[in-house]
């Protein structure tokens, strides 16, 4: 079993706070992403600064893409990221034309089958996000065995899984002895005082679990 990473979501509305976080977390974390919203905000500029602030990490697209999977894929990685994501509802061919211009995770939001999750495998995806969405967390949604089951059910099927929504150092210990790909924090880590001290709780309780 190997150790999760950690992976902080830059879901700020502007470059300066998502680049300013990262500054501070960059040495800490595994992965960086570009979130959705700072997407929509200021482009794939900010994919490109975020590689330049952290040459040697994972940058993750956050792009969430629905159509034209490869043209977004080209893009994503000429703006130097690793990663990009695909919402769950996107197409087989969509995913796959992605998949062959950069690494895909697949979002999970909503209904997705394990018919629908095993063509993914077939189409060469493997990566998926287990996610909470904002909505469900604000609607008082917390997680419990029926998230770890799902995730458990992930893994056996052969996918990395990531997992998101809401995440706390805290709710880390329900996943003991899972082999979680990657944690993802968002707010807990760049809305925190201290953004470094929060990436650092966040890694050692992974260290201390995944020993």
């Amino acid at each position: 079993m190997t150790k999760p990473m950690l992976q902080v979501a830059l879901d700020t509305k502007d470059l300066p706070s998502a680049l300013k976080v990262a500054s501070q977390v960059s040495d800490v974390v595994d992965v960086v992403e570009a979130g959705t919203i700072l997407i929509y905000e200021e482009g794939l500029k900010a994919v490109r600064s975020l590689r330049a602030i952290a040459p040697d990490k994972i940058v993750l697209a956050d792009t969430k893409t629905a159509d034209a999977g490869g043209s977004v894929g080209a893009e994503c990685r000429k703006a130097g990221a690793d990663w990009m994501t695909c919402i769950n509802a996107a197409t087989i061919p969509t995913m796959k034309s992605a998949q062959e211009q950069i690494e895909v995770q697949v979002e999970l939001y909503g209904n997705w089958t394990e018919e629908l999750a095993k063509q993914w495998l077939d189409a060469g995806i493997d990566q998926v996000v287990y996610h909470q969405s904002r909505d469900a967390k604000f609607a008082g949604q917390t997680w419990g065995e029926k998230d770890l089951n799902e995730v458990k059910k992930l893994i056996d099927m052969g996918f990395k899984v990531s997992v998101t929504g809401g995440v706390k150092p805290e709710i880390l210990k329900l996943f003991k002895g899972v082999d979680v790909y990657t944690f993802i924090a968002g707010r807990a880590i760049h809305g925190a005082d201290d953004p470094n001290a929060a990436a650092l709780e966040f890694k050692n309780e992974i260290n201390r679990i995944w020993k």
